[in-house]
């Protein structure tokens, strides 16, 4: 601080007042606050690029601290994406599992769902090879199809084959409903008309899947698991996360994913969404924030807001604390900058001059006006020591 009389030793009013008034436009320059926001985002998306998380964009960040709900797509998701055949029931007596094996190999062929991966991989491990094939359909939600040798083949969910009018035997739907107590996900092959077989796949769980969904109810955010497969898969998955509080959502076609969004949306939630599949897209966009693993197919990597680069699911937990982090580095920087301006305008305009004969040159008005501006970013600067990065239980061990 500096008495206003200094040089020249008896100042005229006009001089000091002239003085005040400089000295209140330079405290009064809203530098701090203009860079509160952008230097902590900067320093935030910063970190998140170290630390194996695309941030797009600032805004990001700033709506991730507001979520309350994070959905999970199942396969692919809180699964590996990468299930393996278990059974191969054939439902007709002259039908060999192998050459059913064949047909439905045959078929996905013209497919990448992970469920027509785990088809083909079990026909080339057992070698057999795919048979002449054309007219190669798909149907979301239901199935797909191809003519096999003259014939129709179609492979789909049980509820898909109904829905084309495919009788299912009670038989048939025994040994689905025994796969599916057991989490598998149930394959039919209908050969012109009939049902001629089943096909069962599991697909496990990622290892860190569980410990990112209990942290983040801990964090006080709701977890909803969506998928487009039967109800009883879905819910055995959910009882092997051990989470409470889970919320399934079960048996919604591709197409009206991103409706399930806007309706939690609808009820006042703000939402995220965890995807990986080109289904994923719509709902990833829908979302407040998508979040893809860096294995999503390109459609869902260029809808998302952040990627996970390193394909961890627990990383979804280091988003979200990130961005609580950064908006907390926010709201000091901008409590700090109007504390500047709260303290330091009064002062410079002369409040403490005639009691106390304290005032601020232009000068030190300056100078403080650079402090604050120089705090602000150190400030932001000290959420690359304060956010130390947390590991799941299961990378731990």
């Amino acid at each position: 601080h500096l008495h206003l009389g200094d040089h020249p030793p008896h100042p005229t009013p006009l001089l000091s007042s002239l003085k005040m008034a400089i000295a209140v436009l330079v405290v009064a320059c809203p530098c701090a606050l203009g860079l509160a926001t952008p230097m902590a985002i900067l320093v935030g998306t910063g970190l998140g690029a170290e630390r194996g998380l695309l941030i797009r964009g600032g805004d990001v960040l700033e709506k991730a601290h507001r979520l309350q709900t994070v959905v999970f797509d199942k396969t692919g998701t809180l699964t590996q994406g990468d299930p393996h055949l278990t059974d191969c029931l054939s439902l007709d007596p002259s039908l060999d599992p192998n050459r059913l094996l064949q047909l439905a190999a045959t078929v996905e062929s013209g497919t990448r769902h992970p469920l027509a991966q785990a088809i083909l991989q079990a026909a080339r491990t057992q070698g057999l090879p795919l048979l002449s094939a054309g007219e190669f359909q798909t149907q979301p939600g239901i199935g797909v199809a191809a003519q096999v040798e003259g014939q129709e083949v179609v492979l789909g969910s049980l509820d898909g084959l109904a829905a084309l009018g495919i009788p299912i035997s009670p038989e048939a739907q025994a040994q689905a409903e025994a796969l599916l107590a057991a989490g598998k996900t149930v394959v039919g092959v209908a050969v012109e008309g009939s049902l001629v077989g089943l096909l069962a796949a599991q697909d496990p769980l990622r290892p860190d899947a569980q410990a990112t969904l209990q942290q983040l109810r801990k964090m006080g955010l709701q977890v909803v698991l969506l998928t487009g497969d039967r109800a009883e898969v879905a819910h055995q998955v959910a009882e092997a996360l051990q989470v409470p509080g889970i919320r399934v959502i079960a048996e919604v076609h591709p197409a009206d994913k991103a409706q399930v969004i806007r309706d939690l949306q609808t009820q006042g939630q703000r939402v995220a969404m965890v995807g990986d599949g080109i289904n994923d897209a719509p709902a990833l966009a829908q979302a407040d924030v998508g979040i893809a693993l860096h294995s999503a197919t390109d459609a869902a990597l260029e809808t998302a807001d952040i990627i996970l680069m390193r394909n961890r699911l627990w990383d979804v937990v280091e988003a979200i604390r990130l961005s609580r982090a950064t908006f907390r580095k926010i709201q000091q920087n901008l409590l700090w900058a109007f504390g500047y301006n709260l303290v330091g305008i009064p002062v410079a305009a002369g409040v403490l001059l005639p009691p106390f004969g304290i005032g601020l040159s232009p000068a030190i008005a300056g100078g403080l006006m650079a402090l604050s501006s120089l705090s602000v970013i150190l400030n932001s600067l000290l959420l690359r020591r304060t956010f130390v990065p947390r590991r799941s239980s299961s990378s731990r061990s």
